[in-house]
């Protein structure tokens, strides 16, 4: 049997014939005319190679290959249905689903555990599954339906993708306790003099700090570049280097923080969603709790 050739219409009229016992009834009961039943029947016949039903007296009887099928067929039916009416409604309590984040070590540290915090007690029986992926992969991802969220500082422009900023914060420096040259705190010579640790996924290239200074005709004195800003800590707390974090993330270290000696532009994070999952209400629902834990989210 050529499976391409499987009409699903076809099984809600043999369901409703099965059911009625009567081409007459099954047509009243699909609101459709009784030949387009009995046309129905002879396909799913052809289809089938069997008569399914036999005329006895005034009802339709069905042959052994259509017992065989009809409970396999019912319950294809009704989680066909089942998956319709879930497209257009969302229990958080009762759904069992699975989102794909991907997100830097940044959001991960600091969004993620508020979040599943949240969805433990709004929708229990959700998870969130976290990785990295290329920026280049992201949109072919989303389409595949393999990543459901792509988050980040950067700005990423795509037609296929929707974007809605989530949070905002404040760079600041971030250096170990009772460092030699802080003593009298952190001015603009002694942040260009001492060594920097500087956080970016690319191997080369101007970042927030950087294009500040660059304006003032300064430039830092960068030793040590990474993809994680959660290396920074341990490198920073057996070095006199110093490195620039967003707050949220520097907060939670042992370590002394200062204002930067100049201004730069606050940190804004994007979320990045496939326009397919724009209004579907699972996707939305998920977005307003990423939201609403974003607005809890205090950078002073």
């Amino acid at each position: 049997m050529n499976l391409n050739r499987i009409d699903l219409n076809l099984f809600a009229v043999f369901d409703a014939i099965y059911t009625a016992g009567s081409l007459t009834k099954a047509a009243d009961v699909l609101c459709i005319t009784q030949p387009a039943v009995s046309n129905s029947l002879a396909r799913l016949r052809e289809m089938l190679n069997d008569p399914l039903f036999v005329r006895t007296g005034h009802s339709m009887t069905p042959t052994p290959v259509a017992q065989n099928i009809i409970v396999p067929a019912r319950q294809a039916l009704a989680l066909l249905r089942k998956s319709v009416q879930e497209s257009h409604t969302f229990d958080p309590l009762t759904a069992e689903k699975s989102f794909n984040f991907a997100s830097r070590d940044l959001l991960e540290a600091s969004i993620m555990p508020r979040l599943v915090a949240r969805l433990q007690n709004l929708a229990p029986n959700i998870s969130i599954t976290n990785y990295e992926i290329p920026r280049s992969q992201v949109v072919s991802a989303m389409a595949a339906g393999a990543l459901d969220f792509f988050t980040d500082a950067s700005t990423f422009t795509d037609p296929h993708l929707c974007k809605q900023k989530f949070a905002q914060d404040r760079l600041v420096a971030l250096a170990r306790k009772n460092h030699p040259a802080l003593k009298n705190g952190l001015d603009l010579d002694t942040f260009l003099r001492l060594g920097h640790i500087n956080v970016s996924q690319r191997k080369s290239g101007a970042g927030p700090i950087d294009i500040a200074l660059d304006k003032m005709g300064k430039r830092r004195k960068e030793v040590m570049r990474g993809q994680h800003f959660l290396t920074v800590p341990s490198t920073i707390v057996k070095t006199d280097l110093i490195a620039c974090l967003p707050f949220h993330l520097a907060k939670h270290y042992d370590l002394a923080i200062y204002e930067l000696p100049f201004e730069v532009p606050p940190v804004e994070y994007f979320m990045y969603w496939h326009v397919s999952a724009d209004h579907d209400y699972a996707h939305m629902w998920m977005r307003e709790q990423i939201m609403e834990v974003a607005s809890n989210f205090k950078p002073h």
